[in-house]
Protein backbone atom coordinates (compact mmCIF):
# COMPACT_ATOMS: atom_id res chain seq x y z
CA UNK A 1 0.00 0.00 0.00
CA UNK A 2 1.40 3.30 -0.86
CA UNK A 3 1.34 5.54 1.65
CA UNK A 4 2.60 9.89 1.09
CA UNK A 5 2.71 11.77 4.53
CA UNK A 6 3.36 15.60 4.32
CA UNK A 7 4.89 17.55 7.25
CA UNK A 8 6.22 21.50 7.64
CA UNK A 9 3.34 23.79 5.78
CA UNK A 10 1.99 26.18 8.89
CA UNK A 11 1.45 30.07 9.24
CA UNK A 12 5.12 32.52 7.82
CA UNK A 13 5.04 35.94 7.07
CA UNK A 14 5.68 37.06 3.49
CA UNK A 15 9.44 37.29 2.39
CA UNK A 16 9.79 34.17 4.79
CA UNK A 17 10.15 30.57 4.32
CA UNK A 18 9.55 26.57 5.40
CA UNK A 19 10.76 23.53 4.12
CA UNK A 20 7.93 20.36 3.41
CA UNK A 21 8.86 17.11 3.65
CA UNK A 22 6.74 13.77 2.45
CA UNK A 23 7.83 10.58 3.57
CA UNK A 24 6.53 7.57 0.89
CA UNK A 25 6.43 4.12 1.56
CA UNK A 26 4.78 1.13 -0.43
CA UNK A 27 6.41 2.00 -3.45
CA UNK A 28 10.00 1.72 -4.91
CA UNK A 29 10.56 5.42 -4.15
CA UNK A 30 14.01 6.12 -6.02
CA UNK A 31 12.84 4.91 -9.43
CA UNK A 32 9.28 7.26 -8.88
CA UNK A 33 8.86 10.52 -10.15
CA UNK A 34 7.97 12.77 -6.80
CA UNK A 35 5.81 16.01 -7.19
CA UNK A 36 4.54 19.16 -4.95
CA UNK A 37 1.26 20.34 -6.05
CA UNK A 38 -0.91 23.04 -4.54
CA UNK A 39 -4.70 24.39 -4.06
CA UNK A 40 -5.56 27.76 -3.24
CA UNK A 41 -9.63 28.06 -2.25
CA UNK A 42 -11.86 28.04 -4.73
CA UNK A 43 -8.86 27.46 -7.35
CA UNK A 44 -7.72 24.21 -9.06
CA UNK A 45 -4.90 22.20 -7.92
CA UNK A 46 -1.72 23.18 -10.16
CA UNK A 47 1.88 21.35 -10.37
CA UNK A 48 4.22 23.22 -7.93
CA UNK A 49 7.38 21.74 -8.64
CA UNK A 50 8.64 17.77 -9.80
CA UNK A 51 11.69 15.34 -9.68
CA UNK A 52 12.37 12.56 -11.67
CA UNK A 53 14.26 9.43 -10.67
CA UNK A 54 17.46 11.19 -12.03
CA UNK A 55 16.91 14.11 -10.26
CA UNK A 56 15.52 16.60 -13.01
CA UNK A 57 13.62 19.40 -11.88
CA UNK A 58 10.58 21.19 -13.42
CA UNK A 59 9.01 24.34 -11.75
CA UNK A 60 6.08 26.46 -12.38
CA UNK A 61 6.72 29.76 -13.33
CA UNK A 62 5.14 30.87 -10.51
CA UNK A 63 7.83 29.43 -7.93
CA UNK A 64 10.98 29.66 -10.22
CA UNK A 65 14.43 30.98 -8.28
CA UNK A 66 12.14 30.52 -5.06
CA UNK A 67 11.32 26.97 -4.04
CA UNK A 68 13.65 23.99 -4.88
CA UNK A 69 12.31 20.54 -4.75
CA UNK A 70 14.93 17.64 -3.59
CA UNK A 71 14.86 14.13 -3.25
CA UNK A 72 16.96 11.99 -0.58
CA UNK A 73 16.33 8.08 -1.68
CA UNK A 74 17.79 6.88 1.67
CA UNK A 75 15.12 8.38 3.66
CA UNK A 76 12.04 7.89 0.98
CA UNK A 77 11.99 11.87 1.56
CA UNK A 78 10.75 14.37 -1.21
CA UNK A 79 11.21 18.01 0.08
CA UNK A 80 10.14 21.19 -0.97
CA UNK A 81 12.07 24.15 0.15
CA UNK A 82 10.22 27.31 -0.07
CA UNK A 83 11.44 30.83 0.13
CA UNK A 84 10.61 35.01 -0.06
CA UNK A 85 6.77 33.56 0.20
CA UNK A 86 4.16 35.41 -0.87
CA UNK A 87 0.82 35.59 0.40
CA UNK A 88 -0.43 34.04 -2.98
CA UNK A 89 1.23 30.49 -1.95
CA UNK A 90 -1.17 30.09 0.47
CA UNK A 91 -2.57 27.16 0.38
CA UNK A 92 -2.81 23.57 0.80
CA UNK A 93 0.45 21.61 -0.71
CA UNK A 94 -0.20 18.27 -1.62
CA UNK A 95 2.45 15.74 -2.40
CA UNK A 96 2.27 13.19 -5.27
CA UNK A 97 3.92 10.17 -6.25
CA UNK A 98 3.95 8.14 -9.39
CA UNK A 99 4.77 4.72 -8.45
CA UNK A 100 6.00 1.89 -9.75
CA UNK A 101 7.40 -1.14 -7.99
CA UNK A 102 10.63 -2.80 -7.56
CA UNK A 103 9.50 -5.15 -11.13
CA UNK A 104 8.62 -1.85 -13.04
CA UNK A 105 4.37 -2.37 -12.67
CA UNK A 106 2.64 0.15 -12.91
CA UNK A 107 0.82 1.06 -8.98
CA UNK A 108 -0.69 4.19 -9.66
CA UNK A 109 -0.68 8.01 -9.04
CA UNK A 110 -1.18 8.51 -5.02
CA UNK A 111 -1.32 11.65 -3.00
CA UNK A 112 -0.80 12.56 0.49
CA UNK A 113 -3.36 14.24 2.76
CA UNK A 114 -1.86 18.01 2.33
CA UNK A 115 -0.51 20.39 4.37
CA UNK A 116 -1.70 23.98 4.89
CA UNK A 117 0.51 26.61 4.22
CA UNK A 118 -0.45 30.28 4.86
CA UNK A 119 1.63 32.92 4.31
CA UNK A 120 0.56 36.82 6.04
CA UNK A 121 1.30 40.00 4.38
Amino acid sequence: QVQLVESGGGLVQAGGSLRLSCVASGASFAINAMGWHRQAPGKQRELVARITSDGSTIYADSVKGRFTISRDNAKNTVYLQMTSLKPEDTAVYYCNEVAYSSSRAYLGNYWGQGTQVTVSA
